[in-house]
């Protein structure tokens, strides 16, 4: 009678590339500013004021649903814009957008009352990380040496110049 045992294998590790880090960085972004924005409908006094037509002291308008949904579309777009554009472009649109984000996020809780501060402030402190890393991973995005002219082209070269 063989006993035979198991030896523990180790999970395996690939690496994750860069565009997909902030694809899903964007995507958590998202999640986090509809909830917030479900959650915050359950704070006394907001149904009815957004029954009167007011949301945040602005009068309801078709300018203000505009602004409302540009400022929603830009973070939509860019977990499309994340995994499609090229590596460079790709990297300088994410840090101009982030970067324009995280003074963006923190102006929600402009005029919110203490009493609120902890809801408010958990969820843009989670925004704001999340900003910082698509920040940090545009930033730090990996290079790969320049391919200099191999033997192939190197006789091409020297055709010419004769």
């Amino acid at each position: 009678m063989t006993i035979q045992t198991k030896t523990p294998t180790l999970l395996a590790n690939p690496p994750v590339p860069v565009q997909v880090k902030l694809a899903a960085a964007w995507t958590s972004i998202m999640f986090l500013y509809i909830y917030v924005d479900y959650f915050h409908l359950y704070k006394p006094g907001t149904v009815d004021n957004i029954l009167a037509g007011v949301v945040f002291e602005f009068d309801i308008s078709a300018t203000l649903l505009t602004v409302m949904l540009a400022s929603m579309a830009i973070p939509a777009l860019m977990v499309m814009l994340s995994v499609t554009l090229p590596a460079r472009v790709n990297r300088a649109t994410n840090l101009v957008v982030a970067s324009l984000y995280i003074p963006y996020s923190a102006f929600n809780a402009v005029g919110e009352s203490w009493e609120w501060a902890s809801f408010y402030g958990l969820s843009i402190g989670i925004e704001v990380l999340l900003l910082a890393f698509i920040v940090r991973s545009a930033w730090t995005w990996p290079r790969t040496p320049a391919d200099p002219a191999g033997p192939a082209t190197t006789g091409l070269r020297q055709d010419l110049r004769q």
